[in-house]
């Protein structure tokens, strides 16, 4: 090899090594966080594992007349004066996916809150997905190219992810495959014809979906007084209010009115609903979308 393309080759291995280096530099405290939230949660033994059709071995139980002679373990037999069967792990859903959404409104952080929309997002994203790697799931973060996988690999790969996904604020159309779970994490501010549309499609194709709305405490609560300056979400509009207090009824009328539109959308959907205040402990919300996960809930509140 000419040595020119030797160093070359050096160069761009040096140059991905440093940018590997500098991507990582920010996950493993986010890491440690969603484990340790998920080991405070810790519900013990996944509760949709059972015995089944699979691949994966599950337990060795005594043989019983109705069992087939060619399902019999000869060697874990001999062990004992008893027979035993081989039990296979039951395969559940094809996979959990999962999603946040980037838009430029997800970084909202009040001064009542201490961490903002996306932040509480990508924290209780990655808490779900470490539950559920302990429980044997496969997951997949949206959007990626890998397909769903099990263990910490499939994890640090969602939280690798999550630290360089785009500004996309709805869920790309991917095939997901039916039978799969969509875990969406929002504040839910697209057009309702727009969330509608893509919650249809992802129904339609078989998906059964949860949605969790992030909440910043300042928005529902709307505690401004005086001079106030709003600004949107990118900065370019802005409205200087006199008197904000004035507001706050007709404000938090609407705004009450949009979460109980986007419960509605999802019970339309048979789908879940999650409400969580980022000024609330993260572990509430994770508790809640783990049953919801499991089928135990219809619509719920984390407050």
């Amino acid at each position: 090899m000419p040595e020119s393309d030797l160093t070359a080759r050096k160069s761009y291995a040096g140059g991905l090594k440093e940018e590997a280096e500098a991507l990582a530099s920010g996950l493993p405290p986010l890491l440690v966080s969603a484990e340790r939230i998920a080991a405070t949660v810790s519900l013990g033994v996944h509760g949709r594992r059972k015995a089944g059709m699979g691949e994966s071995f599950w337990q060795f139980r005594r043989y019983q007349s109705h069992d087939a002679a060619s399902t019999i373990d000869w060697r874990q037999s001999s062990r004992s004066q008893h027979l035993f069967v081989r039990e296979r792990e039951w395969e559940a859903a094809a996979a959990v996916w999962l999603w946040r959404d980037n838009s430029p409104s997800m970084t909202f952080c009040s001064r009542w809150a201490t961490t903002s929309k996306s932040e509480r997002a990508g924290l209780l994203l990655l808490s779900l997905g470490a539950l559920l790697v302990r429980g044997g799931e496969k997951i997949a973060l949206l959007g990626e190219d890998s397909e769903p996988g099990q263990g910490r690999r499939a994890l640090s790969r969602t939280a690798f992810g999550l630290a360089h996904g785009k500004q996309q604020q709805l869920p790309p159309a991917s095939v997901l495959g039916r039978h799969a779970q969509l875990v969406w994490f929002s504040d839910f501010l697209a057009p309702s014809a727009e969330l509608v549309a893509h919650m249809t499609r992802y129904r339609a194709a078989g998906v059964t979906g949860h949605l969790v709305h992030l909440v910043d405490p300042a928005e529902e609560d709307f505690p401004y007084e005086g001079r106030t300056r709003f600004e949107g979400p990118t900065g370019s509009d802005s409205q200087l209010i006199g008197r904000a207090e004035t507001l706050r009824s007709l404000y938090q009328a609407r705004f009450a009115g949009h979460g109980e539109e986007i419960a509605a959308l999802a019970h339309r959907q048979n789908w879940t609903y999650l409400r969580h205040r980022t000024d609330r402990p993260a572990a509430l919300a994770l508790i809640a979308l783990y049953g919801h996960l499991g089928g135990d809930l219809l619509t719920s509140r984390a407050s």
